[in-house]
């Protein structure tokens, strides 16, 4: 087996009942996941969608014409990983052991037939990261730090049940690396969340690592396959299929550049010319008293230099309160949607509506239905931000897909039955999505 990361073959399988019961004890692993992990992480915030900004003026530099730093290596090409399952060849049997030793030393508080048992499981896989030392090769010392997941291809979420690193090799950014290189590998798995159960002592670590306590993926797809833990807190992390988040830094560095380019840009000649003190009867006739936004905005922007420097009156505002309380309308109105959603996802007669209808195997679809639509393009349409105003409009989207699925399938068969189930909860929860 190289050492590079082994592409996993994406066939898909339904899940068994075997599946769900060997699963029920996989919940109690991942309290202490990354338990020492966190001692040697590398900060590192989580992203977010964020609306579409309005186009720079002509005269402003754009990001195409911004002059960024050249390219560095990735850091990530030097470090020897691999994807470690056990397939009975020696390197992974080895690698397997030195895993199994690296967890039970780490995670002193687990037992150690319950890491044995969950590191040689089949269908439990390790992403490892090996050491360049040539004298360390099929030992223990091989192994710096690895992360033991369980993927769930159907339902697109793993499960992390072990990470930890070795106390030689802490407080050098392996816990950063390795779970970006985990993220990395779960896309290509199909993988849309991470989600573990983490002890007081692990949730400073998964916070760095982009993990959040509030759980948005759709309870009906990890109820009955992960086992509630108590004395854990269940955190999820969503992973963006379009982020390498093995260039994260980079990234925000030339974000950086490119804006203070802007900023140089603009003040190039306002920021040499030196104002006048103020005389001491500016502000007379005005309201000064006044903390209205506007008032506000207003007798700041008649100070001399101000608008020279580039500020305008909506730049000001947008630092007001009235600002601040739209962004947290904006705010509020994506988690209502999201959770409207959720409770959608969660009745037993959605699943039909989950996903978009695949047109390779219903190839006369888009021939009935002019307009598809689906929960999972709903959930990403309100994850961007820019799509639906209002609830309402939310609300009209699903009455679409109800409509559509009713016009393609006809009556008498599974998917209309679905279709009108559907259609009466939503007519129940209606007022939800008028509040």
């Amino acid at each position: 087996m190289s050492d590079e990361e082994v592409q996993p073959s994406r066939k898909k399988r339904k899940l068994s009942q075997d599946d769900a019961e060997a699963t029920d004890e996989a919940g109690l692993s991942s309290s202490a996941a990354a338990t020492t992990a966190q001692e040697e992480d590398e900060s590192s915030s989580p992203e977010s969608s964020q609306e579409a900004p309005a186009p720079p003026p002509p005269d402003t530099p754009t990001m195409k014409d911004a002059k960024l730093p050249p390219r560095p290596p990735n850091v990530y090409d030097s470090i020897r990983r691999a994807i470690v399952i056990n397939d009975n060849t020696r390197t992974n049997l080895i690698r397997l052991i030195g895993l199994k030793s690296l967890f039970a030393r780490q995670l002193p508080k687990m037992p150690k037939e319950y890491i044995a048992r969950l590191v040689f499981d089949r269908r439990h896989k390790s992403l490892a990261i090996l050491s360049s030392d040539p004298s360390k090769k099929d030992c223990d010392d091989e192994i710096i730090g690895g992360i033991c997941y369980r993927a769930y291809p159907e339902m697109r979420f793993a499960e992390i049940a072990f990470c930890a690193v070795s106390a030689s090799q802490q407080v050098k950014g392996y816990g950063t690396k390795l779970m970006n290189l985990l993220k990395m590998h779960a896309v290509t798995e199909g993988i849309d969340f991470l989600i573990t159960y983490a002890d007081n002592y692990a949730i400073g670590y998964f916070k760095k690592q982009g993990f959040t306590k509030a759980v948005t993926m759709p309870k009906g797809r990890y109820q009955g396959l992960i086992k509630d833990y108590d004395g854990g807190t269940i955190m999820e992390c969503y992973v963006h299929p379009s982020i390498d988040f093995t260039r994260v830094p980079e990234m925000i560095e030339a974000q950086r550049e490119f804006i203070l380019q802007r900023i140089r840009a603009g003040t190039a000649k306002s920021d040499k010319v030196v104002y006048p003190p103020l005389p001491p009867d500016f502000y007379a006739g005005q309201d000064v008293k006044s903390r209205a936004e506007k008032g506000a905005a207003e007798r700041a922007l008649a100070i001399p230099g101000v608008a020279e420097a580039g500020w305008t009156m909506a730049d000001l505002m947008a630092s007001t309160r009235d600002a601040k309380d739209s962004d947290k309308k904006k705010h509020q109105l994506k988690s209502d949607m999201l959770a409207l959603v959720s409770k959608v996802q969660d009745q037993q007669y959605s699943w039909c509506f989950r996903d978009p209808v695949d047109t390779n195997e219903v190839k006369d679809y888009l021939d009935v239905v002019t307009d598809p639509i689906d929960l999972k393009t709903m959930e990403k349409r309100i994850r961007r931000g820019d799509w639906y105003k209002t609830k309402h409009m939310l609300f009209s989207d699903m009455m679409k897909m109800v409509n559509n699925c009713k016009l393609y399938n006809g009556e008498g068969n599974t998917y209309y039955d679905c279709a009108v189930s559907l259609e009466k909860y939503l007519a129940s929860i209606s007022p939800m999505f008028t509040e």
